[in-house]
This record gives structure tokens, C-alpha cells and sequence, in this order.
């Protein structure tokens, strides 16, 4: 009796050991979405052609914006980290060159941080086209004419920057995917002629994404989780026909569209579909779509924001954007022209929230100087979720 009552009491600890190594396996993680303002326009003088090599040459020049950026960033830490508005340049004299000289180097007595893992691809901005996608009855090729909005190729691009490891070969991106290809697309119309505002070769031709979509599986410990990541065009700056606003929708659809597995998704090396079931997932980026307030758009965002698969009830919010503006939807504000429009949205599958915020500091804090205005770093803040992944 005594042998089985040792027999019973080992394995009892070691279902109890088994338990607890279980339980110690989820993983705390700090995942956040900046758009950073780097970019070509933003460092080119106010009158002069926009210089594509105006990113590279700023990061040179020991730049005060990019230390503060590099400061928020020390600041905050996040584990994986989106940047929006980051020019897709040489890798070596950009992302790279950011996190030698600034992440790496502390920034008004900051830890300085290091991100092994990084991101970046080319995106549609920029991309010459043949056709007059603006009809403003001049083809350019670039601007209103690109297959995105910019001045050159890689204009306003994207950056990943992740601690933990990213499984280079299952990346996927849908730069490519075709417009036409979305089934039941938004496509605008031309409200003097009544006719659709994309002639059908233009139609045929128009790609979906105005940068890209990304998917970057990244390794939690032993655990997949998906980074999907974009930036859609802002829903302005067109007319009534609104063809933005129809792609911003329809941008945000297709994030919406990944996730559920549609099966007329193709990425662009031709593989088909979207996530599949039971798949941890957190969406970033500055969406360009805000739920409340005047600049409004909820049929886009519900698309995200009321999906069983995403868990979208903890909003990050901040004191500063609080205590800066009057309107009751402002301490969740993201941007300072007073919308919510930068998310970090994670799947209700295998991961729970824990907390969050906005860096958005007040007034009277000595941390204002970092977003005193846009030259101080950005329109935009950043935005973090601290999860769990389980």
C-alpha cells in the first residue's frame, strides 16, 4: 500500500508539474502600429520636387523628428512593431541604418532597444500606371495615376520590427491582388456621366491594395501568430464619386476577408485563400477609417470592429487626445486631426488582451515636446496592445 500510495503521489505531482509548465507557456507580448511620418514629403523642402533619397539623407543627418520617433518607440518597447509612412528604401540605409543609429542608441537617457527580426517590401505607391485612374484627363503615371498614391515606387511604405522571430518563407503580401478579382467590389461613379469611373481596362488593370497587405507569421515561443498589417488609402481627397472612400472600404474588406479564408483571395505568388481556422492573428495599421465621430465611416470599420473573430472590445486610449479636445469620443483619438484611425486588433483565438494605450502625452508633461506637433514626430500616435498569447 505504501509502493502505490509513492506511485500515486509521484504522478499526481507530475500531472500537477504538467499543469504548470502549460500554464507557463502562454507569453505576455506588446504589439503596436506608428505611423511615423518617414517619408519622402515629410523631409523634402516646402517648393522643390520630392526626393526619393530624402529618408536616407534625413536619417543621416541625425534628424530630431526620427530621435524622437526612436524615443517613443524606447519608451513604449513594443515586442512587434508596424511602422506606416516608412519609405521602402535600401534595407541597409534604412530600416537597418534607424535601428543601428537610433533604436540602439538612447535617446535622452532611454534604454536603448534592438529588433533582430525585421520587414519591408515594396508597396503600390508610387508604381507607374498607363492610364488616368484620377480623370483628370492627364496620364502621369504617378500621384493620381500610380497604382497608389505617391511620388515614386515604395513612397510611404511599411515596416515590421519584431524580438521575436519571423518565418521569412510563409510570408505572404497581396500587393498584386486585382480590384476586379473582389467580389461585389465598390466601384465608384462618375456622377456627371453616370458611368462607372474605371473604363474596363483600367478596371481590369487597378490593384485593390494602395500599398500592400501583409501576412508575417511570427514565432511566439513555439506559437504562430499572423501580423497582418496595411495601410489603406485615406477616404478623401477625391470628389463625390468618392473612389477613395470605395477603396478604403474595400481595403479594410479585404483585411476582413483574410481572416475568414475567402476563397477568392490569391496572394502574389499565386497561393489562394486566406488564414485558416484557429489561427492567432493581430491586425495593425493606420486603417484610415475612423467608427465615431464627424469623420465617420462605420460600415468600414464594423467590418472589423463587430467580427466575431476579432477581439475589438478593449479600446487604447490616452489622457493627452482626453484632455485636448471637447468631443466625447476624443480619448480614444489616434491622430491629431482628432479621428481614430491606428488599430491593433487581435483574434478572440488564442490570445487575450491584458491592456493597452495611445502615446499621447498632456500638455503639461514633459513627454508633450514628442508630439508638440507634427515636425515633433507625427500626425499620428502610437498605438499598443499588451496581449497574451495562449
Amino acid at each position: 500500500m505504501k509502493i502505490k500510495l509513492i506511485v500515486a503521489t509521484v504522478a499526481s505531482m507530475c500531472v500537477t508539474s504538467f499543469l504548470v509548465n502549460t500554464a507557463s507557456a502562454a507569453t505576455n507580448l506588446r504589439v503596436a502600429t506608428f505611423n511615423v511620418s518617414m517619408d519622402a514629403t515629410n523631409y523634402t523642402a516646402p517648393g522643390t520636387d520630392v526626393n526619393p533619397n530624402a529618408l536616407v539623407n534625413a536619417l543621416k543627418s541625425d534628424h530630431q523628428q526620427i530621435k524622437n520617433i526612436a524615443e517613443i518607440i524606447q519608451r513604449v518597447r513594443p515586442d512587434i512593431l508596424l511602422l506606416n509612412e516608412f519609405d521602402y528604401v535600401s534595407k541597409s540605409q534604412g530600416i537597418d541604418y534607424f535601428i543601428q543609429h537610433y533604436l540602439k542608441v538612447s535617446q535622452n537617457k532611454q534604454p536603448a532597444i534592438n529588433y533582430p527580426y525585421t520587414y519591408i517590401g515594396p508597396v503600390n505607391t508610387g508604381i507607374a500606371s498607363e492610364f488616368d485612374f484620377d480623370n483628370d484627363g492627364k496620364k502621369t503615371g504617378k500621384l493620381g495615376d500610380a497604382y497608389g498614391f505617391g511620388f515614386f515606387p515604395g513612397h510611404y511604405g511599411m515596416a515590421v520590427l519584431s524580438r521575436y522571430p519571423i518565418d521569412f518563407d510563409k510570408v505572404r503580401s497581396l500587393q498584386t491582388f486585382k480590384y476586379k478579382d473582389m467580389p461585389d467590389a465598390q466601384m465608384p461613379v462618375n456622377p456627371e456621366t453616370k458611368q462607372n469611373w474605371y473604363d474596363n481596362d483600367e478596371w481590369q488593370a487597378m490593384r485593390l491594395s494602395s500599398k500592400s497587405f501583409l501576412d508575417l507569421p511570427i514565432d511566439i515561443k513555439g506559437k504562430t501568430v499572423h501580423l497582418l498589417a496595411s495601410h489603406p488609402t485615406p477616404p478623401v481627397f477625391d470628389g463625390d464619386e468618392d473612389r477613395n472612400g470605395k477603396r478604403n472600404h474595400d481595403e479594410v474588406r479585404l483585411v476582413k476577408d483574410y481572416i475568414e479564408n475567402a476563397s477568392y483571395l490569391y496572394d502574389d505568388k499565386g497561393v489562394k485563400g486566406g488564414l485558416k481556422d484557429n489561427s492567432r492573428f493581430v491586425i495593425v495599421g493606420d486603417l484610415n477609417a475612423a467608427p465615431e465621430g464627424d469623420k465617420k465611416r462605420p460600415n468600414t470599420t464594423n467590418q472589423l470592429l463587430a467580427n466575431p473573430l476579432i477581439n475589438s472590445q478593449f479600446v487604447p486610449v490616452s489622457k493627452g487626445a482626453a484632455t485636448s479636445y471637447s468631443d466625447k469620443y476624443a480619448a480614444a483619438y489616434t491622430a491629431h486631426w482628432q479621428a481614430r484611425v491606428d488599430y491593433v486588433l487581435p483574434s478572440t483565438y488564442g490570445i487575450s488582451v491584458q491592456s493597452g494605450g495611445v502615446f499621447w502625452p498632456t500638455k503639461n508633461s514633459e513627454l508633450y515636446r514628442l508630439i508638440k506637433d507634427r515636425n515633433a514626430s507625427s500626425d499620428h500616435r502610437m498605438v499598443w496592445l499588451d496581449i497574451l498569447v495562449k
